[in-house]
């Protein structure tokens, strides 16, 4: 009898243990999901990844990092979304490898990301060189994990000039100068793109240059370079011509880096396409027009 009643005891004692133990055990605060993600051996890149809903997915542009579409993420997260910005390696808080900088590696690590999330039907938009990353990943991978694509001052059909292709600003000899500079005065160089970043001197604050030079100055300068080797030598024309998935074109008019041409170029040879100008914008649109540029790639979204 006295056995029995120490047993009672004992298991009386072991269920108010577990009973306390399911009372303080933390309810989990975060959404439980990777903030850096592995997509090579030794190479992680930096994913924001925000919200709940239907999955907006952003490619930054050179030099910047995913951290450029903080006022995306706050609109959009308010929205019902779930948007999720990924930093390309060599840039922001990404791992920084030696090797490779080109729209093949960029279309790849994009790819592993949003195989690990298990991503679908996603609308994927990029700026500048990340616009012309994502045209790569939605012809490379034909559409894999996206419904939709969304271009923003993107680099493409080519950043530079050729024999058969005379739109935009730039040669290759441009380019090369730009290289030259990084490598020898980078703080020059980003100085540089920050002039003829917005469409004049007052269409950007000097809040927004700072905060965007901060982005920046975390580049790599190796990355740098090699994405500037990218810009100059890639065509995207083929590319172009194998998108079928609706494509929204939003372009600054009075963009100086890459000019409006390119977006006419790119509207033509997508066939699915709409451009959106936006009249007071240089290359700086998803700050210099925030609300309009927000509100046309929402509409595009929900359409």
């Amino acid at each position: 009898m006295k056995n029995l009643i120490l047993s009672i005891g004992l298991f009386t004692a072991l269920l108010i243990n577990l009973q306390s133990f399911a009372q303080t055990k933390r309810t989990p605060a975060s959404y439980g999901r990777e903030e850096y993600i592995e997509v090579e051996k030794n190479v992680k890149l930096h994913v924001t990844d925000l919200g709940e809903g239907q999955p907006i997915v952003l490619i930054h542009g050179w030099p910047l990092s995913d951290a450029m579409y903080e006022y995306q993420y706050a609109y959009f997260v308010e929205k019902g979304y779930r948007v999720i910005g990924i930093t390309l390696r060599g840039f922001g808080l990404s791992d920084k490898p030696g090797g490779k900088y080109n729209y093949d590696v960029f279309a790849d690590d994009i790819k592993v990301i949003l195989d690990k999330l298990k991503i679908e039907n996603a609308t994927l938009g990029g700026f500048s060189m990340g616009g012309a990353t994502v045209i790569h990943y939605a012809a490379k991978y034909n559409a894999a994990h996206i419904s939709k694509l969304a271009l923003f001052g993107a680099a493409a059909p080519i950043w530079t000039k050729r024999a058969d292709f005379n739109f935009g600003n730039w040669t290759k000899a441009d380019v090369d100068g730009l290289i030259a500079l990084n490598n020898t005065n980078r703080p020059q160089l980003l100085e540089n793109f920050g002039q003829i970043f917005p469409a004049n001197a007052t269409s950007v604050s000097p809040g927004y240059g700072a905060w965007l030079g901060t982005i920046q100055a975390q580049a790599s300068p190796y990355a740098m370079a090699e994405g500037l080797k990218t810009l100059r030598d890639t065509d995207l024309r083929d590319d172009l011509k194998k998108i079928k998935i609706p494509t929204l074109i939003l372009h600054g008019k009075l963009d100086k880096i890459c000019s409006y041409e390119l977006a006419e170029q790119m509207n033509k040879l997508i066939s699915n396409s709409t451009l959106v100008p936006l009249e007071k914008s240089g290359h700086a649109l998803f700050i210099e027009e925030l609300e309009k540029f927000n509100s046309e790639l929402l509409n595009f979204i929900k359409k």
